[in-house]
């Protein structure tokens, strides 16, 4: 009787070891993320695609998170840009777009000018979002250029470096 008993434990615990375990992956969650060595290269060709154009900007990209991975400051970049580019790329980041865009929908009265006062959010362009399979895995933020259309357009600049690395 404890031999049937012991065997007939087994199986069942056998066959239900997946299940429990599956049912305890539920409690973790995974996720895409930019290497340092990714957000480096984006960082980079931002940064050397504003060269090109004459303008000293930085450069910060950001995790999915905000949290800065990399900082770039060319020698002459005014003393703000560092940590207007971090702003930007965590605005881009935190609410899921393009600052660009975020501008444009507060000019036309789609979203509150109080957004402007959230802590931390810079509204003004060149803060992209870093997405790959739908997700978004980090940002791009850049500060210096004379506008914030330029500066986006660096940062795209930075983006597209990187797209063949982060399609997954």
């Amino acid at each position: 009787m404890t031999y049937k008993f012991l065997i007939s434990t087994f199986v069942i615990a056998w066959f239900y070891t997946p299940v429990i375990a599956a049912q305890e992956k539920q409690h973790l969650v995974t996720y895409q993320a930019m290497t340092t060595e990714v957000a480096l290269k984006a960082a980079q060709a931002t940064l050397d695609f504003c060269r090109e154009k004459g303008y000293q900007v930085s450069v910060a990209t950001v995790d999915r998170g905000g949290n800065v991975q990399v900082l770039l400051r060319d020698r002459f970049a005014g003393p703000h840009t560092p940590d207007t580019a971090i702003g930007k790329a965590w605005t881009a980041v935190s609410f899921r777009t393009n600052t660009t865009e975020l501008t444009d929908l507060v000019a036309a009265g789609e979203i509150p000018p109080g957004l402007r006062s959230i802590p931390g959010a810079i509204v003004i362009g060149g803060g992209v979002k870093v997405e790959a399979a739908g997700s978004i895995i980090g940002g791009i933020g850049v500060s210096g250029a004379p506008g914030g259309e330029a500066d986006e357009e660096c940062a795209n600049a930075g983006l597209e470096a990187i797209q063949e690395l982060i399609e997954f």
